[in-house]
């Protein structure tokens, strides 16, 4: 079985910073790698879950709902859709 490809990730600190993620991983009882690591995948994990939700007001979850439990009946141009997408197949 091959190993996993691995990428290799530089950054600059100031000395302070380094410090205190030294810090930070000694008392976490991890290596500074494995504390950057495990850090910057919890803070991206965050970013990418906050960008890609979905947050409507009361009101628009409402709408919503109310869209999809009773959806309107389709107009002409969806009907026209349809047929030429079944056309397609």
């Amino acid at each position: 079985m091959a190993a996993p490809q691995q990428a290799r990730i530089e950054a600059r600190v100031s000395a302070k910073q380094k410090r205190l993620f030294e810090r930070a991983a000694e008392i976490e009882g991890v290596t500074l790698t494995d504390f950057a690591i495990t850090s910057m995948q919890r803070a991206a994990t965050s970013v990418v879950e906050e960008y890609t939700r979905i947050e409507l007001s009361q009101r628009n979850q409402r709408a919503f709902v109310e869209a999809v439990m009773n959806p309107p009946e389709p107009n002409q141009a969806l009907r026209e859709a349809a047929r030429a997408y079944s056309r397609m197949k």
